[in-house]
């Protein structure tokens, strides 16, 4: 009886799982079902969002293909986006992280970066009816000095600006910086006035705006000598591979140079890939 109760509250587990959209992969003894896992952070639409209660975008695009490469199972498994990169280094419970993951110096260290395959700039969100100070339509780190700052806890916007308080443009000034859960919560400390402005990379800004019409946004650039020599705050997009799984590694580094080579139109499969999970067209 034991045994029968046991399996029947199993059996509901994994029903209310799948039906909130989690694909469950776990065994009874703890080991993995599939032969790899890949952490990511929804939604970050074009890259992940769900979709009829699935995980999908660009990164989950990739993945599929390095699965085909391998003819192995790859998880795609949701998780808070600070957790990833310790994660993938640990390679207990993550093999690889993609969630339109930045490469940084810090991060290199824990684990092996893949080629590349998208590039962003940072954006400053804001509220329209007190937009910062402008150089050329863009906005200056200067223009943030004395700001409450807000970012993604350990997205690299996060990192921009901490980095920048401590040792660039913005230290010895009274600016500071609050890390956020999502970027929709970032919207609302926006709109609550906890914040002045919020950082985060290109297509998150575009995301929060889409979704808050009180709210814009604007590339965040370094100044130059003159206004027209500002330059942008950019970051790529890379996959983190565990150190150890050298044929994942391996297997991704393939399929993302055969994705991103440009073709007749002079665009990637990739840039496809990103403008059909904007829909903005179909392919």
């Amino acid at each position: 009886m034991v045994k029968l109760k046991k399996v029947i509250i199993l059996i509901v587990f994994l029903l209310v799982t799948v039906g909130m959209g989690v694909s469950v992969w776990w065994s009874i003894d703890g080991e993995k079902g599939a032969d790899y896992v890949v952490e990511t952070n929804v939604p970050f639409a074009p890259f992940e969002y769900y979709s009829n209660r699935e995980i999908v975008g660009v990164d989950v695009d990739i993945v599929n293909r390095v699965a085909e490469r391998l003819d192995k199972t790859i998880q795609v498994k949701n998780v808070e986006f600070d957790v990833i990169i310790d994660n993938v280094e640990a390679g207990k419970i993550a093999d690889a992280g993609a969630a339109g993951l930045t490469i940084t110096p810090a991060r290199a260290e824990k684990v092996s970066f893949t080629i590349p395959y998208y590039n962003s700039v940072q954006y400053v969100v804001f509220d329209r009816s007190a937009p910062p100070s402008l150089r050329n339509d863009h906005v200056v780190w200067e223009a943030l000095d004395g700001a409450k700052l807000g970012s993604q806890i350990g997205s690299t916007g996060y990192i921009f600006v901490e980095d920048e308080i401590e040792n660039g443009v913005l230290a010895g000034t009274t600016t500071t910086i609050k890390g956020i859960d999502s970027h929709q919560l970032a919207a609302d400390a926006i709109l609550a006035h906890i914040i002045d402005y919020a950082i985060a990379d290109e297509l998150a800004a575009k995301f929060i705006i889409d979704k808050n019409p009180d709210l814009d946004a604007l590339p965040l650039y370094y100044s130059g000598a003159t206004r027209e020599e500002d330059y942008p705050v950019e970051e790529s997009y890379a996959i983190a591979v565990n150190k150890d799984r050298t044929d994942l590694l391996e297997a991704f580094n393939e399929v993302l140079a055969e994705m991103l080579t440009v073709d007749a139109d002079g665009r990637s499969e990739i840039d496809r890939l990103v403008l059909k999970h904007m829909g903005f067209t179909d392919e």
